[in-house]
């Protein structure tokens, strides 16, 4: 075959893959199997390994993958990603319409749609191609996952008819569907890994995947719910999603127009009840004004549109008998107990152990073994108990005490004044919270040594090579190589076994290296001191700037800092008077981890607003909230949380919430636009 008949044929495939997906996805009416489609796209990609000149950016085959992120850069959304203000009463569904005829005075028509359960995503398409793909973030920016989403077949990278925008943002839901769930939970069991929690969870950490190729192999799957753009001309938004649909985007089939309450109301009693039968997880359902042009009329408040609610479902519930109660350790030594029950459906799965939180939550509702709970599913991953029939209790029964030593290490259990949870005090020895220390030590956020997975660190501690988090930086390639183990388990699926073959070893190796790279505010996350989370390390590596100068800060030194507490001053003081403390972190230091704040991370641009403290609210034209806060700090100034007579400036832009303001004019903090600011970082003085 030569160019030009590999040009035509090319094409050719390209438009029957893609008619075919059209089919499938769209109009949920395939017309070939999926072998025969499987020959087409093989076809395609051996002429494109062919003749690489030939393949576009939009062919089919780019939903396979192979592309690699090194990191997701982040993008200001155009239109604001806003969440939509929850319900769960139909009294508040009666005052949302009530609200809505009063403000437009008119007939008013409405679109009923399934909530998905998943991860939002905007796309924009030019010229009818893809070219953008950003994640929900914060609301005003996310992060740039084009890359991973070319990879699910359900999303067109190339749109077909006529009628579309030259430009457009496409609005969706990026879901994991239940056959795809399990089985990427019976391949990670397979390979030692922990099974992800719910659909939800395994998606959204997809998307932020790497290796574009792995992502194409989770068969994640897109709904689409809304046309943003300039140049929309469809009035009705139902209108807007079936003319989108003709375009090759997933539309659910599950959309509906009501006119009345009663209509609303309806669709609400069918979708609750069809919802687990359904092959993918929603949580409610989204009501929306019909008419783009009214919608327009009601306009927003600062967090969500006026012309859309959310419907949520309650927490499905169901009665079970108590059979017996396990005490769980975690990271911090907190004991958690939690209730095997008699196997019991609710929410679509099997349930047969719910939490009890704490002694607390145990003695306020007096639950007993042998007693009929009602247990409750909203949201949870593991279910909890929430009442007791006690018309039903034996009168044998006894009341359930909490235990007083640890179960793991024998250790008697210590409870803080004003805590509600009993704690293990041997936090060096007792096997879970060493175990969850190397989990929290290594996760994303803090080391980031994504090559050793939960498996792996138990396997590591289990042959005897870790006992604490320095003990990683000693490990070998002849003490990792062959290591395997079997983890048996009552339930055949979660049956594992964990194999370090050469692949492994080299990246273990490697990420723990890299850690070593990792910034002292994360290193000091890392190191997992108790009420220290992600945000609290930061204030302190950056107040003290060095490992040493925390070290020997005394209570008062701690309090002194910004949002720094009694309680978090008196863990932090406690963590480094332990003698073993002072040992880990020498280890630590000789490993080459970063101790101290490098002068770059601290230089100023300028001093331009020292002395000055600025809130900053609301939703600006030029830069996001995250780029003006930074932008105060890199100028010598300082960022609060919430307003007080000690405020120097309200920063405002649009949407800003009007409580917000009243109290600035009440306090007489003066205002400023973001033209304000920039203009008084020009000129290098205050307004």
């Amino acid at each position: 075959m030569n160019f030009e008949e590999a040009k035509q044929r090319i094409h050719f495939l390209s438009e029957e893959i893609r008619k075919h997906n059209y089919n499938y996805y769209a109009l949920s009416n395939p017309t070939i199997t999926d072998y025969q489609f499987d020959i087409l796209l093989q076809e395609l990609m051996q002429l494109e390994r062919q003749f690489p000149a030939l393949v576009e950016i939009d062919s089919p085959t780019q939903h396979v993958g192979g592309a690699i992120t090194k990191e997701f850069r982040q993008v200001i959304h155009q239109y604001p990603m806003l969440s939509l203000g929850n319900t769960y009463s139909e009294d508040e569904i009666r005052d949302f319409e009530t609200r809505i005829h009063k403000l437009l005075g008119d007939t008013v028509d409405y679109v009923c749609e399934l909530k998905f359960d998943g991860v939002a995503i905007g796309i924009t398409y030019r010229d009818g191609k893809l070219v953008m793909a950003v994640t929900r973030g914060d609301g005003i920016r996310g992060d740039d996952v084009t890359t991973n989403i070319r990879t699910i077949k359900s999303i067109p990278l190339k749109l077909r008819g006529t009628g579309f925008p030259d430009e457009f943002e496409i609005r969706g839901e990026i879901i994991l569907p239940h056959s795809s769930f399990e089985k990427i939970n019976e391949r990670r069991l397979e390979e030692g890994e922990e099974p992800f929690a719910n659909p939800r969870n395994a998606a959204s950490g997809t998307i932020k995947m790497q290796n574009s190729a792995e992502v194409a192999k989770r068969n994640l799957d897109c709904f689409f719910y809304q046309l943003l753009g300039d140049n929309i001309s469809f009035d009705s938004h139902y209108e807007s999603l079936m003319k989108a649909r003709s375009w090759g985007f997933r539309i659910s089939q599950y959309s509906v127009r009501c006119q009345t309450i009663v209509d609303i109301f309806e669709y609400l009693k069918t979708a609750e009840k069809a919802r687990n039968d359904l092959p993918f997880d929603i949580d409610g359902v989204v009501i929306k004004v019909n008419s783009r042009s009214q919608q327009e009329m009601l306009g927003f408040t600062a967090k969500s549109p006026r012309w859309a609610i959310a419907y949520k479902f309650k927490a499905e519930q169901a009665t079970s008998r108590l059979l017996s109660v396990d005490f769980q350790v975690g990271r911090t030594g907190a004991v958690t107990p939690v209730a095997n029950l008699q196997p019991v459906p609710l929410a679509g799965t099997i349930v047969k152990r719910a939490t009890l939180h704490n002694a607390d939550v145990i003695a306020l509702l007096d639950v007993r073994i042998g007693d009929m709970v009602l247990v409750e599913k909203g949201g949870e991953i593991i279910p909890k108990i929430v009442g007791v029939d006690t018309g039903k209790r034996s009168p044998e029964s006894k009341p359930l005490g909490f235990i007083q030593a640890c179960p793991e290490c024998g250790t008697t259990l210590i409870r803080t004044k004003g805590e509600a949870a009993w704690y293990c005090p041997n936090e060096n020895g007792c096997p879970p919270q060493i175990k969850g220390k190397l989990e929290h030590f290594i996760s994303r956020k803090a080391m980031n040594i994504d090559s050793l997975g939960e498996g792996k660190v138990e396997l590591l501690y289990d042959k005897g090579l870790l006992h604490n988090v320095a003990d990683l930086y000693d490990l070998s390639y002849n003490q990792l190589i062959g290591l395997e183990k079997k983890y048996p388990s009552t339930d055949e699926k979660k049956a594992r076994t964990i194999s370090f073959r050469e692949k492994t070893v080299q990246n273990i190796l490697q990420g723990i290296e890299e850690s070593k790279q990792v910034p002292f505010d994360r290193v000091l996350y890392a190191l997992g001191i108790r009420f220290v989370g992600e945000t609290i390390a930061k204030k302190l590596a950056f107040h003290f700037l060095s490992l040493e100068n925390l070290r020997h800060a005394n209570f008062t030194d701690l309090t002194n800092v910004e949002e720094i507490g009694d309680k978090i001053a008196g863990s932090v003081c406690s963590f480094f008077t332990d003698p073993k403390t002072e040992t880990l972190l020498k280890r630590l230091e000789e490993a080459g981890l970063k101790f101290h704040i490098h002068i770059v991370e601290i230089s100023h641009k300028s001093e331009i607003l020292s002395g000055l403290s600025f809130v900053v609210s609301g939703i600006f034209e030029k830069y996001s909230r995250e780029d003006l806060k930074k932008t105060i700090e890199e100028h010598g100034g300082k960022n609060v949380s919430a307003l007080s007579s000690k405020t120097s400036y309200l920063l405002a832009g649009s949407n800003m919430g009007p409580e917000k303001r009243k109290k600035a004019e009440r306090e007489r903090i003066p205002i400023i636009s973001e033209e304000d600011f920039l203009k008084m970082l020009n000129e290098g003085k205050q307004t």
